[in-house]
């Protein structure tokens, strides 16, 4: 189950901490400045008294690394002494990207969870039968004091006994973060505490989604953009068709326009514009290779997914898209058209932040910035996106390419996109959420399941509505996007006005 949607103290934590070093960005002057990063944990827990953990010292204390996190700066232990702001001065500067990894642990911050156990609760009865003992294939189940009790050393999870038990009173205890990693990266340390396989992570961020400890936070450019708007050199924000309904039910894309400029980017422009040209680009290959020289393709646009996809079946690898994505197909459309210009990637995803950084990319997306992020920019500027002014000139996408942000999305564009270039063709589709089953797609289509298919990849649930960065629920987030579909342009990718221009963003 996922916490999106619901306003906690974790989210309100990470959001006065965006704000905060967004107003320190916006109002820079210089290094001496960077000191104001030891006073804002004590704005954000005031007092001497703790309001969520056992101690107002532990909660400054992890606040003082999240503002590290999001400065893109390295974690400190508990055992390192520093100043807060130490290294600061080096991640002022527009070019400056973070030090990997991307998705970290605060580790003084971890609740150290049961990693995976089956356990007896309060409810249990100390009933005569004991269905729960009589089911258990290995004898781990025993009565102390008339109430069940499980011997770990035994217990195979089958979860016979769960199934059995009347009273509901047995459950399967899992860690919240591993159970929310696809790649199964999530392990104990020698503390007991979380720690990432960095090698197996493909930064999707779904651990950081689902710590309801707020003890994983991935890193962030906000300071460095903000000092990139600030400069003499344009900063043009690029949006995600998935912010749809992220920031407010009443929120349009003009009103997002107008707040853009007031944060200060020379302008913003839809991803779903890249969405287009990325659907005739992959609608282009499969016709050309699929089952010719491949005997299925799958989709490129998120990157979590093509990374685990390429990483754990190299054989099928020249079977996801090589097609650029969306986000890169828009930076390169706009810097192709104000070539000194800087890009920032508006989105709801942590694992966009891991492909911008790839040297291929660097030069195409300057920043990455998620939705929650720039909500904190607009608080820092107190900019109220009701009353911002609708501009109605921004939408040039088709109603295809602003489905991007949902589960089928891509892979109904594309197939639409096939139908109008080859209206006799067919097109078969297969689609998974979630790269556990993601991987089973794989599976079963490396065992020729889906040989002539084209298959659709989501790291998250719900597609991009899902995403790490996001703040509505997702199925609220998903009916706001399939409504903003209507308002498109034109209905198919294939009708866009840039389709004459992709030749030149594809060298």
């Amino acid at each position: 189950m996922s916490m999106r949607g619901i306003y906690t103290s974790v989210n309100d934590i990470r959001h006065r901490v965006f704000t905060e070093l967004a107003q320190l960005s916006y109002n820079y002057q210089g290094p001496e400045d960077l000191k104001e990063m030891g006073v804002i944990p004590y704005r954000i827990i005031p007092g001497e008294v703790s309001h969520y953990r056992e101690s107002v010292f532990l909660e400054r204390a992890i606040v003082r690394e999240r503002l590290r996190l999001a400065m893109g700066l390295p974690l400190r232990t508990a055992a390192e002494h520093s100043v807060v702001y130490e290294g600061a001065e080096e991640c002022v500067y527009p070019e400056k990207y973070y030090q990997p990894p991307l998705i970290n642990i605060i580790k003084f911050a971890c609740h150290s969870c049961p990693e995976n156990q089956v356990v007896v609760t309060d409810q249990c009865q100390g009933c005569l039968a004991h269905p729960c003992k009589e089911s258990c294939p290995k004898g781990a189940i025993s009565f102390k004091n008339h109430k069940a009790y499980i011997d770990q050393a035994l217990c195979i999870k089958c979860e016979r006994c769960m199934a059995s038990c009347q009273y509901g009173a047995i459950i399967h205890l899992e860690r919240p973060c591993a159970k929310a990693c696809g790649m199964h990266a999530i392990h104990n340390d020698e503390y007991g505490r979380a720690e990432i396989d960095q090698e197996h992570c493909v930064s999707c961020g779904m651990c950081l989604a689902n710590c309801p400890f707020g003890a994983i936070a991935d890193k962030a450019q906000i300071f460095q953009a903000i000092q990139a708007i600030r400069s003499e050199t344009p900063v043009f924000a690029a949006i995600a068709p998935a912010v749809i309904g992220q920031l407010g039910a009443s929120i349009t894309m003009g009103k997002l326009r107008s707040a853009m400029k007031a944060l200060g980017f020379k302008d913003m422009v839809e991803v779903a514009i890249g969405a287009d040209l990325c659907t005739i680009e992959e609608a282009r290959d499969f016709m050309e290779e699929v089952p010719a020289k491949l005997p299925f393709m799958g989709t490129s646009c998120c990157p979590a997914w093509s990374v685990m996809a390429k990483r754990e079946f190299p054989e099928q690898a020249s079977c996801i898209s090589m097609a650029l994505t969306p986000m890169v197909l828009t930076g390169r459309l706009i810097k192709q058209r104000y070539p000194d210009c800087k890009v920032a990637f508006i989105g709801p995803c942590a694992a966009k932040k891991l492909e911008a950084s790839r040297h291929s990319v660097r030069s195409d997306i300057d920043f990455v910035l998620t939705f929650e992020e720039v909500l904190g920019m607009l608080e820092a500027k107190e900019i109220n996106l009701a009353e911002m002014p609708d501009d109605p000139d921004l939408i040039e996408a088709s109603s295809d390419g602003r489905g991007f942000g949902i589960g089928g999305g891509v892979a109904n564009a594309v197939k639409n996109a096939i139908a109008d270039m080859d209206p006799g063709r067919e097109v078969l589709i297969e689609r998974a959420e979630g790269l556990d089953a993601c991987r089973k797609m794989m599976q079963l289509a490396k065992a020729g399941k889906y040989n002539g298919y084209l298959l659709e990849g989501m790291a998250c649930p719900g597609g991009c509505v899902g995403g790490a960065g996001t703040l509505a629920p997702i199925q609220k987030a998903t009916a706001a996007v399939i409504k903003s579909t209507r308002e498109g342009t034109t209905a198919h990718s294939t009708q866009s006005k840039y389709s004459h221009l992709l030749a030149s963003l594809e060298e």
